[in-house]
């Protein structure tokens, strides 16, 4: 964890720590910010930008663009993250991490027989999710009633 001078920085390891604790949600400078400031230690958003690009070119996180409107978020590696693809609810914004076998079938489908690998950090599906359309997992609706709340 040393920086690129060849010494550690109080800030850049709390910038480390925190991303860490966010594990493989997806997270933004602003979030890690506010981390830094609810633990009394307040780092400025360049500084955060600095060290999160830093931990990119090291392969600590990885970085998604998603559209052109919204910043770029981050996800925790660890040096070494997993390809996956994202969804994104067209109504609320949030974001949904994509790992299933079919998604993995359809990538090696597009590269073997279209000679074409997909960069899922950038691929998107749009759509709305369970919450927003009033439905579970399953498919069923669900109720969104006071007494059931």
């Amino acid at each position: 964890m040393e920086s690129q001078s060849g010494y550690k920085t109080k800030q850049k390891e709390l910038i480390e720590q925190c991303a860490a604790k966010m594990g493989a949600s997806h997270f933004t400078a602003d979030e890690i910010c506010e981390m830094l400031d609810t633990c009394g230690t307040h780092v400025g958003k360049a500084t955060v930008y600095r060290h999160l690009e830093r931990m990119l070119a090291e392969g600590a996180v990885r970085k998604y663009s998603i559209d052109g409107k919204s910043g770029a978020c981050y996800q925790y590696a660890g040096g070494a993250a997993c390809e996956h693809f994202h969804l994104k609810c067209t109504l609320c914004g949030k974001l949904i991490h994509a790992q299933c076998s079919f998604l993995d079938r359809l990538s090696s489908h597009v590269e073997y027989e279209h000679n074409f690998k997909i960069d899922g950090s950038r691929t998107v599906f749009y759509g709305v999710c369970g919450e927003c359309a009033g439905v579970d997992i399953s498919g069923k609706p669900a109720c969104r009633c006071k007494a059931h709340l």
